[in-house]
């Protein structure tokens, strides 16, 4: 089957900062007050630059399928339509009048892309999962999915917690995939690894915003580490998370850095990054209590 992004170029996308009470973080003689569970962390509602603008492919097996040419004709109006409702109403009356067909799977992969950049999230999830029925090993739909979920999770959802874990395993499924990933037929050297990379990142990152969604700041870090080390086009929010888990963490000159990177990517956390970015370099100069 053949899976990719849709071609649209997607930027990072954040909610007004007004909503999130976007501030520096306080800083008292008890040290500071931190942000948790996505306080002041703005949730994102496009694929932000951690996993890069997916207009790339990744092909893992071939459809080898020959089919009717209405069947064709069809798929590729599909493909090539770029209004965002209509490209959902095309999608949905293909699966309908083509039920079984061998591009069942790149339809629900493409659809769940089309539904992602109009916020409907539960179509989004539902075209992601119908798709990795089809095949568990898309590892386009995992990393898409496993990173989206925890970028707009509401604690407030009933479901909040099983979300969570869904993403965790998509995003570790993902990472699975992509490091046993023969490279496929099309692609050259350089084309495939930097595919594989930018999925990687994004899968990490996915894997950090779970992590904090959950308070655990260790393997946040961790993950976020991996997700903006090397990577040529980081996220702003994988930096302002790394900077308030390091901040938990005590490690102050880190957390500093971490700011700096926030703080060096336009965006809504600029100010913020560069604000806690400051106040982060005044606690790691004080004397540590003995």
């Amino acid at each position: 089957m053949k899976t990719s992004f849709a071609g649209d170029s997607l930027l990072a996308a954040f909610l007004t900062a007004a909503l999130f009470g976007f501030a520096p973080m306080s800083w008292g003689q008890q040290g500071p007050t931190l942000p948790s569970t996505g306080s002041q962390i703005p949730n994102q509602t496009m694929i932000g630059q951690s996993g890069g603008t997916m207009n790339d492919q990744l092909q893992f097996g071939t459809m080898g399928h020959q089919v009717a040419r209405d069947q064709q004709d069809a798929y590729d109006a599909f493909l090539k339509e770029r209004d965002a409702a209509r490209k959902i109403q095309r999608g949905r009356d293909f699966l309908r009048r083509y039920p079984k067909s061998p591009f069942e799977e790149q339809v629900d992969a493409t659809l769940m892309d089309a539904y992602r950049t109009q916020s409907d999230w539960k179509n989004e999830y539902d075209y992601g999962d119908q798709a990795l029925t089809l095949n568990p090993n898309d590892v386009d739909v995992l990393a898409t999915v496993g990173w989206t979920i925890p970028h707009v999770y509401q604690p407030s959802d009933p479901d909040a917690t099983q979300e969570l874990d869904k993403a965790e395993k998509y995003a570790k499924h993902a990472i699975e995939v992509l490091t046993a990933m023969p490279k496929p037929h099309g692609l050259t050297d350089a084309e495939f690894g930097a595919a594989k990379a930018k999925r990687t990142y994004q899968a990490h990152s996915a894997l950090g915003l779970v992590y904090f969604r959950r308070d655990d700041y260790g393997d946040s870090a961790n993950e976020l580490e991996q997700s903006t080390k090397g990577n040529p086009a980081p996220d702003q929010t994988d930096f302002y998370v790394l900077g308030v888990d390091l901040m938990h963490l005590s490690r102050f000159g880190e957390a500093a850095d971490a700011f700096r990177g926030c703080g060096g990517i336009a965006g809504a956390l600029r100010v913020p990054c560069q604000n806690n970015a400051a106040a982060a370099d005044a606690q790691a100069a004080k004397p540590n209590p003995q």
